[in-house]
């Protein structure tokens, strides 16, 4: 009987706790759940929820300014507000999918370059270093390739051409650590079908000098010291001062057989994208322009006064 009473007590307890679980959830929930409410009390809370530095509650109720009043002006506005949002707070799916949505319904709007960049830094943001998968390393590169395409003239272009150099020199270090391990394993076609592909693709990058040399090393390797040779005088006349082209150059002037190619010492591990900026990493901000309170929401909004830096 005993042993009843305490089971008894033991589940109302349990069920004097999931009203209260319940009620704390609802609560949470009390901002970004459906409530009707007008545009701007709306736009007002998910600004003060983004100022608070709550980014998923924020862009949750920048959403529902556009559902709820879709044919507001500061519907357009809130788009881009939920992109940037979820942004800041690291969800660069969701960022990518807002700022494309806005691209998608908004194609000429003045705001359309920040959307093509907020799309490239969320793609960006996300780069992996040299040992892992590289795609978004490539979709961060052909978003800025497009916003400079579309947008040459914009303020975020000098930035865009900035991170696209970065991006082809991380993809070619890429290849080039590939390579290396192909060399490594002395599997040299391999080796020297990627330092080509640095070559053709990224010849501009940093990583060059070193294809070259690498190439010189995997032809004698592979007994073609007619096609080392080749390689070597590109190398001697591009970058006639590099530690890559000295390597090369004692290399040809012995004309070892195979078997003898001493491989030139490998670089140090390439510094990670994050840390390899010209210039200070710029800020992603939202567009200045805010709806006032009090403004009629037949209003057309102004141009903004301040765009993300770039």
């Amino acid at each position: 009987m005993l042993k009843m009473t305490r089971i008894a007590a033991v589940s109302v307890a349990a069920a004097l706790l999931i009203p209260a679980g319940g009620c704390a959830r609802n609560k949470a929930n009390a901002d970004t759940g459906y409530v009707a409410r007008d545009v701007n009390t709306l736009y007002s809370l998910a600004k003060k929820r983004l100022d608070q530095g709550d980014y998923d509650s924020a862009a949750k109720l920048f959403d529902e300014v556009e559902r709820q009043h879709p044919y507001s002006v500061w519907a357009r506005r809130a788009q881009l507000m939920s992109a940037f949002s979820y942004y800041l707070g690291k969800k660069y799916p969701d960022a990518i999918s807002s700022a494309q949505r806005f691209l998608t319904i908004h194609p000429g709007n003045k705001d359309a370059p920040y959307a093509h960049y907020l799309v490239a830094m969320s793609y960006y943001q996300q780069v992996n270093d040299v040992s892992r998968d590289q795609r978004n390393t490539q979709q961060a590169l052909d978003s800025f390739g497009e916003l400079v395409r579309l947008y040459p003239d914009s303020r975020y272009a000098a930035d865009a051409r900035l991170k696209m150099d970065l991006l082809t020199d991380h993809l070619a270090g890429k290849e080039m650590a590939i390579g290396r391990f192909y060399e490594r394993s002395g599997k040299w076609l391999a080796a020297n079908l990627r330092f080509r592909q640095v070559i053709d693709n990224y010849q501009t990058s940093s990583h060059t000098p070193e294809a070259l040399e690498r190439m010189v090393e995997t032809y004698l390797r592979l007994g073609i010291p007619g096609e080392a040779q080749k390689a070597a005088a590109v190398l001697g006349k591009n970058y006639p001062s590099s530690q890559w082209y000295k390597y090369a150059y004692r290399m040809m002037q012995r004309h070892p057989a195979p078997a003898e190619v001493q491989p030139a010492p490998e670089p140090p591990p390439q510094v990670p994208l994050s840390t390899r900026q010209k210039q200070p990493e710029p800020l992603v901000q939202p567009p200045a322009e805010e709806p006032q309170p009090d403004q009629p929401q037949a209003d057309q909004p102004q141009q903004p006064q301040q765009q993300p830096q770039g």
